[in-house]
């Protein structure tokens, strides 16, 4: 792992104290968490439960809405994203939602249930301008919503970072996506450590960070793992940690692998569970794949967070009726908004 990766801090959210019984560590070896993740699978669920219960006592789920308000045209090689300008995927490159339309979105994700709008933009960094003028501008309105206002971006500087936190933005999501080690076979236009700065200038922002990773794009399960321990290493957890199976897409280097298996997911859920107690671990990309059983033991394992809605970014997400009817048929209730996120 890089020094960078090794010292990797933050300042913002300190997260309350854990709960009597509950150990929040930021010293896991790989070996510790490879013998979590290879406990057998009932145990290591019962295990995630006990501590999911005891830090999340009403055991309610965040509903996300995400929305994709610049699609297509990425530079970047990032080999699972059909957003790819140098892939052939059918995505076509559009251009930055209107403030309106964003708006009107997020007003109907509101009234849907969404406690959270996460707007995510296909660029490899933010550049100062309109544009990122309109995206502070959709930031403001939905916090006056009353919702969480959650972007993703790309990469971004300091003062880029202090203007979305002064905009109110709740959250910024930026994943790692893999272990150090894997990582340069999946991009190699952004650095592993480019991602950590970026980051740290969130956290040194006061904006909460939303960082997971993608499993089933070939790597190995120390590398699911090491994923994991880089998370929880850091000296401030993400408060949020999106784990997200890969969706292979035809014209895309991952195309042809594997779709991820239940087990896996819920072993990488469940993990992440035990090393981040006190995170919202985040149930994304991969889950129109699993059915309702598959689905429900992702949170039992520990996931308290579903993204809902036609579409996660390009990839097809459950319908909403369903995702309700799941939630009721299992006497889920879901988290009722928060003003002071």
């Amino acid at each position: 792992m890089s020094d960078t990766a090794e010292s990797f801090h933050g300042h913002a959210h300190h997260a309350a104290p854990a709960p009597e019984g509950v150990t929040v560590r930021h010293d896991w070896s790989l070996a510790e968490v490879r013998a979590l993740y290879q406990l057998p699978l009932l145990d290591l669920v019962h295990k995630a439960q006990t501590v999911h219960r005891q830090v999340f006592v009403e055991n309610k789920v965040q509903l996300c809405s995400l929305l994709s308000i610049k699609t297509g045209g990425c530079p970047e090689d990032c080999a699972y994203c059909p957003q790819a300008a140098r892939y052939k995927t059918g995505v076509k490159a559009e251009k930055l939602m209107a403030v309106p339309e964003v708006l009107a979105a997020a007003t109907q994700a509101r009234q849907a249930g969404a406690t959270r709008f996460c707007m995510g933009a296909a660029w490899r960094e933010v550049k100062d301008g309109p544009q990122f003028d309109s995206v502070l501008e959709m930031v403001r309105g939905v916090r006056a919503l009353g919702m969480e206002a959650c972007a993703t971006l790309g990469m971004l500087s300091a003062s880029q970072a202090k203007r979305l936190r002064e905009a109110g933005l709740s959250a910024y999501n930026h994943n790692l996506d893999t272990s150090p080690e894997h990582y340069g076979d999946i991009i190699s236009t952004r650095t592993f450590d480019d991602r950590l700065r970026t980051l740290d200038r969130v956290r040194d922002a006061g904006i909460s960070v939303c960082c997971g990773g993608i499993i089933g794009m070939g790597e190995s399960v120390d590398d699911r793992c090491n994923l994991l321990r880089t998370l929880a290493n850091q000296e401030v957890h993400p408060e949020s940690v999106p784990i997200n199976a890969l969706v292979p897409v035809e014209g895309t280097p991952l195309a042809e692998q594997h779709r991820v298996e239940t087990v896996d997911m819920v072993r990488t859920i469940a993990t992440a569970r035990l090393l981040m107690p006190q995170a919202m671990v985040r149930l994304s990309a991969g889950r129109m794949q699993m059915n309702e059983e598959a689905q429900l033991l992702c949170m039992l394992a520990g996931a308290n967070s579903l993204f809902f809605g036609e579409k996660l970014l390009t990839t097809g997400n459950p319908e909403y009726t369903q995702d309700m009817a799941l939630l009721e048929k299992a006497g889920i209730r879901p988290l009722e908004p928060r003003q002071d996120r």
